[in-house]
């Protein structure tokens, strides 16, 4: 075998190797695009899921179909500060029931701790609980990061002394709603797109109404 020969399978082995790296590389990029725009819509999906069902209840805080069994709106939150509020509500449960069947229920939103949520590989998202009347709480794993919500009274002045309890005082409330994809690709959620959602003063006419 020729020097030159050796030469030309040296080189061919080097420029076998490096189209291989290249190819590797675009497949690589290839996969962490694909998997980066499907988490991307993955979040924008959850967020629209969480602030659906968060926007349908709170503005029915302190409602009921007979409006004669919570006569005092000043009651209808029992309990509220950043992270959670708990409320007095009518929930519809039966399909005859369109708007609710008159009988007062609770219902607490808050938010749980990073510990508890170790089903995702992000070490931020937390569970958002949802509980009705006296039964098991449930958590939402859509990947919510933040739950904050800020009360304000008839004044538009930010109540800044947390819990709330009645009488409580509340004309609006600001919700702030972050959602992260629960599952990133490589697991690094530096770079991660967040979706942030805000309701600036989500205000129920049942507040000061009847």
């Amino acid at each position: 075998m020729g020097y030159s020969t050796l030469l030309d399978i040296v080189g061919s082995t080097i420029m076998g190797g490096l189209l291989l790296l290249i190819l590797m590389r675009v497949n690589g990029s290839s996969v962490q695009n694909t998997y980066d725009l499907s988490g991307e819509r993955m979040v924008q999906q959850n967020i629209i899921e969480v602030v659906s069902l968060l926007e349908y209840d709170l503005r029915k805080i302190g409602y009921c179909n007979d409006y004669t069994q919570l006569p005092d709106p000043a009651v209808a939150i029992i309990k509220a500060d950043s992270t959670s509020i708990w409320f007095l509500t009518d929930i519809v449960e039966k399909p005859d029931h369109l708007f609710g069947d008159g009988v007062l229920d609770t219902m607490k939103y808050y938010l749980g701790t990073t510990s508890e949520l170790t089903a995702t590989p992000n070490p931020n998202d937390r569970y958002l609980y949802r509980v009705v009347n006296s039964n098991t709480a449930k958590g939402v794993n859509l990947g919510v990061t933040q739950f904050k919500l800020t009360y304000f009274d008839v004044t538009g002045s930010k109540l800044t002394t947390l819990p709330v309890s009645p009488p409580f005082g509340i004309a609006s409330i600001q919700i702030d709603v972050g959602v992260e994809n629960p599952a990133a690709y490589g697991q690094d959620y530096s770079y991660q797109k967040r979706a942030i959602w805000r309701q600036v003063r989500l205000a129920s006419r049942n507040f000061m109404l009847r």
